[in-house]
């Protein structure tokens, strides 16, 4: 009389077993490695170019987004410059912007943990969201960096470069599945220089300077604390930036990063599991009442 109940229970067992297998494999196969947050830029978000001791422009060169240098507010060369944008050149937005863009800066310097750039050569990579140090390398790019974010709009990306960040002529940064410019930060000990003709992605933290070859197309910012922003017939967008009528890219709101929106498998998974759970009930149920008949 005992059989058929003590039948039961291994059935409904291995039923427990099961479910929990298929419902792990399930989650498992959606679940996104946890990635850094965004780094808040605060006041200094909608700036397109900020410096510290000037902006410097040759030739036709389009900036949307704001523009401003602090504590020297010289700009030369403004006249063959297309502004979609406020210049705040010298005023209080500016020198709150640099405050600002220090926080934002060390914030990103600080980020662990990091995975070492070998040699600091970016050139040919696919990288999905994380922390990125070049070491004691130059960090450099000769042809195509491509930053996958694996269908999560909130993937981040942070460089680190303990010494300079150097882009060759026609390089560029692609990027695909969802990773926005928003999310990339390249914070640079030292200055960055980016090759003529090439395309650039994310948000530039020079610690001295940054200077632009001529027709160099930025998707982000370019901002340097205590240098200057040299320019040659270039076109930087914040995309990110209020004065561009686009909004600004909200921080995630945990470390993990949120699965795709059009991927049901975890619901898939959790039905499994109450599936099994329910026909092992059912069973021990019919079990116990044959039993007692």
């Amino acid at each position: 009389m005992k059989k058929p109940v003590h039948g039961a229970k291994l059935l409904l067992s291995a039923g427990t077993a099961v479910t929990l297998a298929i419902g792990m494999l399930a989650v498992g196969q959606t679940a996104y490695a946890a990635g850094p947050t965004s780094v808040g830029l605060g006041t200094a978000n909608g700036f397109a170019v900020l410096a510290g001791t000037g902006i410097t422009n040759t030739g036709a060169t389009t900036i949307t987004g704001d523009v401003g240098s602090y504590a020297t507010p010289s700009e030369t060369g403004f006249g063959t410059v297309v502004l979609t944008g406020t210049n705040h050149a010298g005023d209080a937005v500016t020198h709150g912007a640099k405050s600002a863009l220090v926080t934002a800066y060390n914030d990103a310097a600080a980020r662990t943990p990091f995975t070492a750039v070998a040699a600091g050569h970016l050139g040919g990579q696919t990288l999905v969201a994380g922390v990125y140090n070049a070491g004691s390398s130059t960090m450099d790019l000769t042809g195509t960096l491509t930053l996958d974010g694996q269908n999560d709009p909130s993937s981040v990306w942070v460089f680190q470069a303990p010494s300079d960040l150097i882009t060759a002529s026609s390089s560029s940064v692609n990027l695909i599945n969802g990773a926005s410019p928003c999310n990339v930060f390249w914070q640079v000990t030292s200055s960055a220089t980016l090759g003529s003709s090439s395309t650039f992605a994310g948000t530039i933290m020079g610690l001295t300077s940054i200077t632009m070859g001529s027709g160099v197309t930025l998707n982000g910012r370019a901002l340097a604390r205590n240098g200057d922003v040299t320019l040659i017939s270039d076109t930087i967008t914040n995309t990110c930036s209020a004065s561009s009528g686009q909004a600004a890219t909200p921080p995630p709101t945990s470390m993990a990063s949120a699965p795709s929106s059009n991927n049901s498998t975890p619901l898939f998974g959790l039905l499994i599991c109450l599936a099994f759970g329910a026909l092992g009930v059912v069973a021990v149920e019919t079990q116990r009442r044959r039993s007692l008949s």
